[in-house]
C-alpha cells in the first residue's frame, strides 16, 4: 500500500484494519527506509542496524531508541529500554498513540519525507514517546520514576511536561526546544505545537490551573498560553501570543494580549500547520 495513506485517522478508525495491521505496515515501511539508508551511508549502518533493523517490532524498536536517548552514567541504555518496553506492554495505547504521532509528523512536517528520519531523530517525538511512559507510570502510583523521566526528558531535549498531563493521539511536537506543560493541562488529539510553546498557570495558586487545549488546535511557535483557560477545538494561537482567555472553537487569536483576528477555514488548523495569520488593524 501507499505509505502516505496511513493518515491519522486510520491509527484509531476502520475496525477492519487492526492496530497490530497498521503497525505492521508502519513497521515494513520504516525498516524499508532504514535499509536504504544503511546501503546509501555506510558511516551508519551500524547505528542504523542497532536501532532499527535487529529487532522485530516497533515496539521493541522504539523501546531500544528511547532507551539510548535518555541514557546516561548512572541509568544505562538497557535499564530504560526495559522500563519501556515493560510499561508499553502493560498499556499498549502507548505504541498506538506513538504511531499516530508519526503519522502526524509524517502527513504535517514537509521536511519530514518518510518515517525514518523523525523516529530516529525528532526530539519532539522523542520527548513525546517518553512523555506517554512517564504518565503511564505516574497514573499507575510510581510518581518517583516518572518525575526521574520528566526531569531527563528536560535534561536531553529541553521540553519539560508534567507526567501528570493526559495528551492525545496524532500530536506533532515541531523543533520542541523550549516547550513548557504543566501539571493540569490537557492536549487533546491531532494538536500541533511548536518550539517554545508555554500552557501554564498565571500565579502560584493550586488545583486545576492550567490550559486545556482541545482537539485539533494549532499553537504556533512561542505562543504563551496561562490559566485554567480552554482553547476551544480547531482553534489557532498565533506566534508570540499570549493568551489569558478562553479561544472559542475553530477561532484564530494573535498579539498580547490575544484576540481574535479570524475564524478557519480548514477543518482542523493543527493539521493544516498554517500559521500565517489574516490581515487586520491593530
Amino acid at each position: 500500500m501507499n505509505d502516505m495513506n496511513l493518515g491519522t485517522a486510520a491509527i484509531t478508525a476502520p475496525p477492519e484494519r487492526s492496530l497490530s495491521t497498521i503497525e505492521h505496515e508502519l513497521w515494513a515501511s520504516l525498516r524499508r527506509e532504514i535499509a536504504a539508508a544503511a546501503v546509501r551511508e555506510e558511516a551508519l549502518r551500524s547505528l542504523l542496524e542497532i536501532a532499527v533493523l535487529r529487532h522485530d517490532t516497533f515496539a521493541a524498536a522504539l523501546a531500544a531508541m528511547l532507551g539510548r536517548k535518555l541514557a546516561d552514567s548512572v541509568m544505562p541504555a538497557d535499564r530504560l529500554e526495559s522500563l519501556a518496553l515493560s510499561t508499553m506492554e502493560a498499556a499498549p495505547s502507548i505504541v498506538a498513540a506513538a504511531l499516530a504521532d508519526l503519522v502526524a509528523i509524517r502527513t504535517r512536517d514537509p521536511a519530514a519525507e518518510g518515517y525514518a528520519e523523525p523516529f530516529l531523530y525528532y526530539k519532539g517525538f522523542h520527548a513525546l514517546e517518553w512523555h506517554r511512559i512517564g504518565n503511564a507510570l505516574y497514573r499507575d502510583g510510581r510518581r518517583d520514576i516518572a518525575a526521574f523521566l520528566q526531569s531527563r526528558v528536560s535534561e536531553v531535549f529541553a521540553i519539560d511536561i508534567h507526567p501528570a498531563v493526559p495528551v492525545g493521539t496524532g500530536v506533532f511536537i515541531d523543533h520542541g526546544t523550549g516547550i513548557v506543560v504543566g501539571e493540569t493541562a490537557v492536549i487533546g488529539n491531532d494538536v500541533s505545537i511548536l518550539q517554545e510553546v508555554t500552557l501554564g498557570g498565571t500565579g502560584k495558586e493550586r488545583g486545576d490551573r492550567h490550559p486545556k487545549v482541545r482537539d485539533g488546535v494549532l499553537l504556533s511557535a512561542g505562543a504563551k498560553v496561562l490559566g485554567n483557560i480552554e482553547i476551544g477545538k480547531n482553534a489557532k494561537v498565533g506566534a508570540g501570543s499570549v493568551v489569558l482567555a478562553n479561544v472559542p472553537p475553530c477561532a484564530t487569536v494573535a498579539g498580547v494580549p490575544a484576540k481574535i483576528v479570524g475564524w478557519c477555514r480548514e477543518t482542523m488548523l493543527g493539521l493544516a500547520m498554517d500559521q500565517s495569520l489574516p490581515n487586520f488593524e491593530s
